[in-house]
Order: C-alpha cells, then structure tokens, then sequence
C-alpha cells in the first residue's frame, strides 16, 4: 500500500473516532478544558509511528521534513515536538498541527481500557474527574450500561489492518513521530513527490 493510501486510511480512522468522541461529549457533557496542556506535557506518551503518518506526511509535502527531522533529533526532552506550551509552568498550551495529532491524542479521555480484571475503565485525566465530576460519571454510567464508547484496543487493531508493523511499534512519542517522518522520505526517495493537499 502506497503512503497516500495509508495516510487516507488513517485519516479516515480518525474521522470516524471523531464522531464518536463528539457523540459522547455531546450526551455527557465531558470535555477537555480549554488551554490545558498537561496530557501534552508528560514526557513518558508512547505512541506508534502509523498515527502520525499523517502528519509527516504533511510536514513532507510542505516541504519541512528535513526541518522537523532535526528538530525531533535535537529534542532531548521527551515532550511531544507539536505541542506549543504557553507556559511550562502552568502546563497549558495546545496543539501545533491539530488536524494531525496522533490517535493517543485523539483516544485519552473519551476512551475506555481494559482493566486487570478485564473490565471496562474510562481513560482520562484528574482535572476532568474533579472539575466535571457529572460528565465524568455520566460517561461511566455509559460503560456500566455496555454503551458504545470508543476504546483504545479497538482503534489500534483498526491502525494494524492498514499497516500491522507501524501500527503495533509503540515508542516514546517523539521517537514515533521521527519514524513517521522516515517511512514518508524514505518512501519518496525513488518516487515523483506528491502534490501539496488540505488538511483533513
């Protein structure tokens, strides 16, 4: 498959998660505050290079790879690379490419894990269990109920029927986002370079 076809094929991933995320923030009223950074901050996010294909993908096209490349490389400090922090101190800041954000993005805090004992569990952050407490219990109510909410395991198998072994090489976020790059210039090395697109 080519890396256009996987990039759409990721980005059509993420569309439908889209859908589902508003969806339970629409019935729950649960979401992520405005301006906080602090999931962006944690140095230890481990991610796969398939969900940023996207994003390297558009780095290439626009002719920044090389840029971001050295950039990821020098970066010693373990924070994802797009995040644009306000201030570190306060942890708040948003996403630099967020139409590119990878799935762990896209999946914390609207999203459901398995627990040791195999029950369903909502994966989010403190602030919104203390700051939304009714959103937050409204969107457990919705797992005791067996409704349908996004969970991690299943939009990662989605990720590893495009590509199963850039899906399923988890790394420090970082790190993921550099593999990304290299699959799209190594995938270029021989190729005519594709046109420049929109955002998704």
């Amino acid at each position: 498959m080519s890396i256009i076809r996987k990039v759409k094929a990721v980005e059509r991933v993420f569309a439908h998660l889209e859908i589902e995320t508003k969806a339970l923030s629409a019935s729950t009223g649960m979401r992520c505050l405005t301006g906080c950074g602090r999931c962006c901050m944690k140095p230890d996010i481990e991610a796969s290079p398939l969900e940023f294909l996207p994003l390297a993908f558009s780095w290439f096209i626009e002719g920044k790879a090389e840029e971001k490349l050295n950039e990821l490389t020098s970066n010693s400090s373990g924070i994802c690379l797009v995040f644009q922090p306000v201030h570190l101190s306060d942890r708040s800041g948003s996403c630099g490419d967020y139409a590119y954000r990878g799935l762990i993005c896209r999946l914390f805090g609207y999203a459901t894990s398995r627990d040791k004992n195999g029950a369903r569990k909502l994966v989010t952050c403190n602030l919104i269990k203390t700051e939304q407490p009714e959103a937050y219990q409204a969107a457990v109510d919705k797992i005791s109920n067996n409704e349908k909410i996004p969970s991690f395991i299943n939009y990662y198998q989605k990720l590893s029927q495009i590509d199963f072994r850039l899906a399923n090489q988890m790394m420090p976020i970082n790190a993921a986002i550099r593999e990304a790059l290299h699959e799209v210039m190594k995938h270029y090395s021989y190729r005519r370079l594709p046109r420049k697109r929109k955002a998704s």
